[in-house]
């Protein structure tokens, strides 16, 4: 079993979803994916009297904005960053309470969010989206409560950002693991 914590306003969790479902479907491993709410990827606006702290901080968010796009390019994934990034608690509630196979919602999330700028902070729109995947809506207040606890419970097991991934008792921050990833599933399925 992998448990990859993810959060649908990471560019990072966006880029890593195909590679880790086709990594999923070649190792034959299942997936628990859990909800992990991160800090939003905003470019500061240039100010004529930043410092050389506000100037870095402002390059260095630029640098990785452009390092997404371009891995989206590279996937053929449409990614729009905006100057007021939208929320993503709401969704990240409903995936806590899912028991149904969360890969429809997930894509259907991604793209809301990346390519059409939807608010999955906003109850309604994140039901729209279930429902256009055929799942019913959560019971809001128990799937707050889960996320919660999911997010308290990762917090122990060291996780800071998404995508992370949890194999058996290794941890492991970031989608560029995946190759890592896959060979330990693979030497485990060959012992």
């Amino acid at each position: 079993m992998l448990t990859i914590y993810i959060d649908f306003k990471s560019p990072a969790s966006y880029l890593a979803l195909e590679p880790t479902l086709a990594m999923a479907r070649e190792t034959g491993v299942a997936i628990h994916w859990r909800p992990f709410s991160v800090r939003v990827l905003s470019v500061p606006e240039e100010q004529g009297n930043e410092s050389v702290g506000d100037r870095h901080r402002r390059v260095r968010a630029a640098a990785q904005r452009d390092i997404h796009l371009h891995y989206a390019a590279v996937q053929g994934l449409d990614m729009h960053f905006t100057k007021m990034p939208a929320g993503s608690d709401a969704a990240l509630a409903a995936l806590a309470a899912m028991e149904e196979d969360a890969v429809p919602f997930l894509r259907a999330a991604f793209a809301a969010y990346w390519m059409d700028q939807a608010d999955l902070a906003d109850e309604a729109a994140v039901e729209k989206l279930l429902q256009s995947v055929g799942i019913d809506q959560p019971d809001w207040e128990t799937a707050h409560e889960k996320a919660a606890t999911i997010r308290s419970e990762a917090e122990e097991l060291g996780i800071f950002e998404a995508p992370s991934y949890l194999l058996a008792d290794q941890l492991f921050l970031g989608r560029e693991h995946l190759p890592w990833i896959r060979s330990i599933i693979t030497a485990e399925q060959g012992a």
